[in-house]
């Protein structure tokens, strides 16, 4: 499964996922297949589609705001075959959604099977998909805006202990999963975590790495969960040093206080 960034409005990813080897269902179509994940808009999306001569077969929706869902409508006038995947509790908040997703169900594309997990907070139906590895291949979670590189979405919809809940379930994914988050946020992400984890050496490191890519106006994206677990102070907030920061040793009011301090830098 090849996974493509397309960069769309002012710091947005939408995500092209398109099989690098078909199987004998594939080689049956007349093209071949792909999937979009979180189409904040439509005509990025197919001006690369023509280019691979590729079918759109389905769009995977993280949660229903407007800059993850605002090219279903064209994409599927162009491809209306196309399922559109997203929580069960968006049902009525994502257009053309056809395919309502819970904690342990499971997506297909191509040979890859991907695990739902429902992670709110965000808001309160938002879903993550997960590819686990598997033939040589690293895992992939698309998370939507709710893990981001250095940080994590606002919460919305949701509660600190939502949150906080949901993101112990990504920090458990294997550390070389690699994380495409929605949005290129990091370098923003990482100067205020380094007013509240400062002396983090692996925090300290990642900074001048990803400001040198800025700079060259590289992406930062994908991370991995073992990067985001030594630099991210959102799933750190059950370390002792974070906990002095926020002067709270109770993790979930460590994180709260934390989140609070970001909506606020």
């Amino acid at each position: 499964m090849n996974v493509e960034r397309i960069p769309v409005l002012s710091d947005n990813y939408i995500f092209l996922l398109h099989d690098s080897n078909p199987d004998s269902e594939q080689e049956a179509r007349s093209m071949p297949f792909a999937a979009v994940v979180d189409p904040a808009e439509a005509d990025p999306v197919l001006q690369r589609l023509e280019q691979l001569g590729a079918e759109l077969v389905a769009i995977f929706n993280t949660h229903h705001h407007g800059d993850h869902v605002g090219g279903n409508p064209q994409l599927l006038q162009q491809f209306p075959n196309a399922l559109v995947y997203g929580g069960v509790e968006d049902r009525g908040r994502i257009p053309g959604q056809k395919v309502f997703l819970q904690e342990g169900d499971t997506v297909q594309f191509g040979t890859r099977r991907g695990n739902v997990i429902f992670v709110p907070g965000h808001t309160r139906a938002h879903i993550a998909y997960y590819f686990p590895p598997e033939m040589g291949h690293l895992g992939e979670l698309f998370c939507g805006d709710t893990l981001f590189a250095g940080g994590c979405g606002r919460l919305f919809e949701g509660t600190p202990q939502q949150m906080v809940e949901s993101l112990s379930k990504l920090r458990a994914l294997p550390d070389a999963t690699r994380v495409w988050c929605a949005h290129e946020y990091t370098l923003k992400n990482l100067q205020f975590a380094l007013t509240v984890d400062s002396t983090n050496p692996d925090l300290q490191e990642r900074w001048q790495q990803v400001k040198a890519k800025r700079d060259r106006h590289q992406p930062t994206i994908p991370s991995t969960i073992g990067i985001e677990k030594l630099t991210n102070p959102f799933l750190r907030w059950d370390m002792p040093e974070l906990q002095a920061s926020v002067n709270h040793s109770d993790p979930v009011r460590a994180f709260a206080r934390l989140r609070g301090m970001k909506d606020q830098f």
